[in-house]
């Protein structure tokens, strides 16, 4: 096995060990109203997300997968430097605020990494500014639109069972949570896996193992959502804490309007290939949910720590990432290899064999070669 495909290897395996950390990180998003509102136990409620975050491999599409992969960074500047770069400050953001249970974005550490580790290498000109501008105002909106829909089922949902008794009320609602948490799964699955799908298949393409087509393998889409069931049967309760005991108080009735309110945020955005994030989308779900009983029922204290969380994200993420991208390229000169080109090709020998070219010979591989996107 030549040295270029062992990289490629090991950044695969590096990938789905984020997809991995992806799911005890933000298991909580799908299952801290079920925990919280006791209507299973954590245990219970780790495996039944698990399952459909595995499930959801099977109907949603790749469209999210698609934009990560062809429009956050010019396809002429990713090279495998660029993505190890922009998965170690992802990664590395994850655990920071998942040690602190501080439920950030691992969509955004993922987004924000790859943008930095390109920045680092060619220049602010290697992002693309139109897939950037819609995940930035998604970044806004995905919190306001689950506060809005959470707000507006709760209602709606008081309002359709004001006739019935508490004790029934109460019942009734544990049962309907087990759907909901399993609608919200289902959206978690296809929204967080396909941004590992599209990091995997844009590293293939660039290193011209998919032909000249763009497209995600099957192979890519059962290994991300294993990965990511996996990773949520690892749990994540630190951040369970925070989500469904620190925000707010949540009965049976007001858990399944939140997951019900993020399920359709989630599912929606994935068909229309709008990569959003789970944790905002839950978070503002459930400060709805909480708002309809008294505006001081939120405790936005903790809410603006989480506020701040999201706003950091994305920069800190880039800065880990352009870091992570420069000492890999210190390290390959030490050891007799050229820094990765800046330009928008890369360096390889005359025979292809390696990203790592030593001098004669070399050649800048043409970033409009048929398949370019």
């Amino acid at each position: 096995m030549s040295g270029s495909l062992l990289l490629i290897v090991f950044i695969i395996l590096v990938a789905l060990i984020f997809d991995y950390i992806n799911g005890f990180h933000d298991a909580a998003n799908s299952i801290a109203t079920v925990v919280s509102t006791r209507v299973l136990t954590p245990m219970q409620a780790v495996a039944w997300a698990a399952f459909f975050n595995f499930v959801a491999a099977f109907g949603f599409g790749v469209q999210v997968a698609r934009t990560v992969g062809k429009g956050v960074v010019e396809a002429s500047v990713v090279d495998e430097w660029v993505i190890l770069g922009g998965l170690i400050g992802a990664i590395a953001w994850n655990l920071i605020t998942w040690y602190f249970g501080i439920p950030s974005s691992s969509s955004h550490a993922l987004i924000g990494g790859f943008a930095g580790a390109a920045v680092a290498k060619a220049g602010f000109g290697a992002l693309l500014p139109s897939g950037l501008i819609k995940i930035l105002v998604f970044i806004v909106m995905a919190p306001v639109l689950g506060l809005a829909l959470g707000f507006s089922l709760m209602i709606v949902t008081l309002w359709a069972v004001r006739r019935m008794r508490p004790s029934r009320v109460e019942g009734l609602f544990r049962r309907l949570q087990l759907l909901s948490a399993a609608a919200y799964s289902l959206g978690h699955g296809t929204n967080d896996a396909q941004k590992t799908m599209g990091i995997i298949a844009i590293l293939l393409f660039s290193a011209g193992y998919l032909g000249p087509e763009f497209y995600v393998p099957f192979w890519v889409i059962i290994a991300a959502h294993t990965a990511l069931g996996l990773g949520t049967l690892a749990g994540g309760w630190r951040i369970v804490k925070t989500m469904g005991m620190r925000l707010t108080k949540l009965r049976p009735i007001g858990g399944f309007c939140a997951e019900t309110a993020g399920a359709v945020m989630l599912i929606g955005t994935a068909i229309g290939g709008i990569p959003v994030s789970t944790t905002h989308t839950i978070s503002g779900s459930i400060m709805g949910v909480g708002t309809t009983q008294r505006f001081s029922a939120v405790r936005w204290g903790v809410a603006s720590n989480i506020i701040w969380a999201w706003i950091l994200t994305i920069p800190l993420s880039g800065i880990i990432a352009a870091v992570a991208w420069a000492a890999a390229t210190f390290v390959l000169a030490r050891v007799g290899c050229p820094r990765p080109a800046p330009a928008p090709g890369r360096w390889r020998g005359p025979s292809g064999s390696g990203s790592c070219c030593r001098g004669r010979g070399c050649s800048p591989i043409s970033p409009h070669r048929s398949g370019w996107p």
